[in-house]
């Protein structure tokens, strides 16, 4: 077997960057991994290439980047990104389609040599939780997880529904009033609402202007399609978020941040909101709805469900600690993917 040899970087260079957008795309058209995150992307600071639609964390930096190379031409097989938020820090995987023949490589072997690759850089930089991502989990990637010593953390479903939806438009709850965002004046008290909304989820929880407008700047924000519920004050009650995904086939519009004050739970404010949301892409030409629920919010999948959404497939975090002597802090956690990291962290091969 071909040897893969990994180099860590703290920030990837321009062409590097088209190196592992050429690798994502080759790895899908394949079907053989599944896009990088939105907010992998981000931190990259390059937007979503044919990437996955959830909403990712960028409140820290991405930390740096491993890279697995064949040692024969030095062409890209893998990346782990790892991103830091705190003490804790999370991961994503990308590996490539490969080859038969002499050149074969291993892709389960390139992802569990980056995996501990990313590790060890986690435990140089002083430990800490560890979250690793697989989108659209199987068994497979179950037991590799598992196997190296993480364990399950969360299950987060991509539901779909044919639009339009049946049925009349909805009704407003009495007393709520409808617009579009306005960029430059509702950016403080969305994220006033959306933080007391998601207080303590690790994502979408913690915004701050700053967040919320990097989202804006990327080519795919339309503030007609983030709408916004007022009281006849004018207080800020929820929102809808949408975005549009034409570079898929079919083209899909997502719910992509749906948010409720909490004080106005049971209202039927979120169900208003999302059925709204819903007639606003099928409005602009769309045919598919989409969104994200983690599996663990029981009131939202109901709510969800009654609307005629449907699973389509579900990502898994996987988590383990990391002690800052590289090993982790778990009883009978594995290593994997062998080898010897060097000092400094610039290269190691696949035996």
């Amino acid at each position: 077997m071909s040897t893969v040899r990994l180099e860590v970087q703290r920030c990837l260079r321009a062409d590097e960057v088209a190196e592992v957008a050429s690798l994502q795309e080759a790895a899908v058209a394949a079907g053989t991994d599944q896009p990088l995150g939105e907010g992998t992307w981000l931190d990259l600071g390059a937007d979503r290439p044919g990437g996955d639609d959830r909403n990712g964390d960028d409140r820290g930096a991405g930390c740096g980047d491993v890279l697995a190379r064949r040692t024969t031409d030095r062409r890209l097989v893998g990346l782990a990104h790892l991103h830091r938020d705190g003490a804790s820090f999370s991961v994503e995987v990308l590996v490539g389609p490969t080859a038969g023949g002499p050149e074969a490589i291993d892709p389960e072997e390139v992802r569990r040599t980056l995996l501990t690759g990313a590790r060890t850089l986690v435990a140089r930089l002083g430990g800490g939780t560890l979250r690793y991502w697989v989108h659209h989990a199987t068994e497979a990637a179950d037991r590799q997880a598992l196997a190296m010593g993480f364990e399950l953390a969360r299950s987060l479903r991509q539901m779909r529904v044919t639009l339009p939806l049946p049925g009349p438009p909805p009704r407003p709850p009495a007393g709520t009033h409808l617009r579009p965002f306005r960029v430059g004046a509702d950016e403080e008290a969305w994220v006033a609402v959306n933080n007391r909304a998601f207080a303590g989820h690790p994502e979408q929880g913690g915004w701050d202007v700053a967040t919320l407008r990097r989202r804006q700047s990327l080519p795919w924000f339309d503030p007609a399609g983030f709408l916004l519920a007022e009281d006849d004050d004018g207080r800020l009650l929820g929102s809808c978020w949408t975005k549009v995904h034409r570079d898929v086939d079919p083209p899909m519009g997502e719910i992509y941040v749906i948010s409720v004050d909490p004080a106005l739970h049971q209202h039927g404010l979120g169900r208003f909101l999302t059925v709204t949301g819903l007639a606003h892409l099928a409005g602009v030409g769309l045919r598919i709805g989409m969104l994200y629920v983690d599996d663990a919010n029981r009131a939202a999948l109901r709510l969800y469900s009654s609307l005629g959404f449907e699973t389509h497939h579900v990502d898994h975090a996987y988590v383990v600690v990391v002690d800052p002597a590289g090993e982790i802090d778990r009883a009978g956690g594995g290593g994997g993917g062998g080898g010897q990291w060097t000092d400094p962290p610039t290269a190691r091969p696949i035996p």
